[in-house]
């Protein structure tokens, strides 16, 4: 075999210079998660949440699939009478450099708003409101995802907790989430986003009919028209 051949046969026999693929429960930066996620065959749900690799189980469509689309749609009718704002569903967020969630639903504000969009079309920075449905990852969702979002001023923060039949609406104040109480009519009204109306209730049990007219309510008030005044000034 002469000397060129052999190099050859060395080159063809030697592995190959991988990038290893991501693993539930990996410790990584930023940068070697997002290395690691592009290079994956199969992209799915996968988050790194203070610096963990997390990745989402099959979602069942009772428990998560249903709900995500009755929060999506929800949000999709006050985006649509709500110019100046964007909805995202279940995008990629750089949040800080041990942080990279996908949220299941967020809403930001596109021209002043805290977040950007990167020139590799990513969200960077904290949405002014994130929504998760958490069934099997309510751990997550309640506790590290709460205290994430908290520290990067996600202003206000849903936990529709599926499995508990109960609905958690945080906001940031002083540092800290505090719970929105529903109103004598049953409804939790954004103090980010004004005329974002939910009948929390009527969520729960699947009226979505009344979901939408709570938040048909909540789009004609005069909050919500000064609102879309102010964004329209800010683009």
């Amino acid at each position: 075999m002469t000397s060129s051949a052999y190099f050859s046969y060395v080159e063809d026999i030697a592995p190959k210079n991988t990038i290893p693929a991501l693993e539930n429960g990996d410790r990584l930066t930023q940068s070697e998660f997002e290395r690691r996620y592009h290079a994956m065959p199969d992209r799915k749900k996968v988050e790194l949440i203070e610096g963990i690799v997390y990745m989402a189980s099959p979602l069942r469509i009772t428990q998560h699939g249903e709900p995500h689309a009755a929060i999506i749609g929800w949000l999709m009718l006050y985006k649509a009478l709500t110019p100046g704002v964007q909805l995202g569903d279940n995008c990629t967020v750089r949040l800080d450099a041990d942080n990279e969630p996908q949220p299941d639903a967020l809403l930001r504000i596109e021209v002043g708003g805290q977040s950007n969009i990167s020139e590799d079309g990513y969200v960077e920075g904290a949405p002014e409101l994130i929504a998760e449905v958490a069934a099997s990852t309510v751990s997550i969702d309640i506790h590290d995802k709460l205290k994430v979002y908290r520290r990067n001023q996600v202003q206000e923060y849903i936990v529709w907790r599926f499995q508990d039949r109960e609905l958690d609406w945080f906001r940031l104040t002083k540092g800290k989430y505090i719970l929105l109480d529903s109103n004598s009519e049953g409804i939790i009204k954004s103090e980010v986003f004004p005329g974002l109306w939910l009948d929390k209730e009527a969520l729960l049990a699947g009226n979505l009919a009344k979901v939408i007219e709570i938040v048909q309510q909540g789009l004609t008030t005069v909050e919500h028209q000064n609102f879309v005044k102010q964004l329209s000034r800010q683009q």
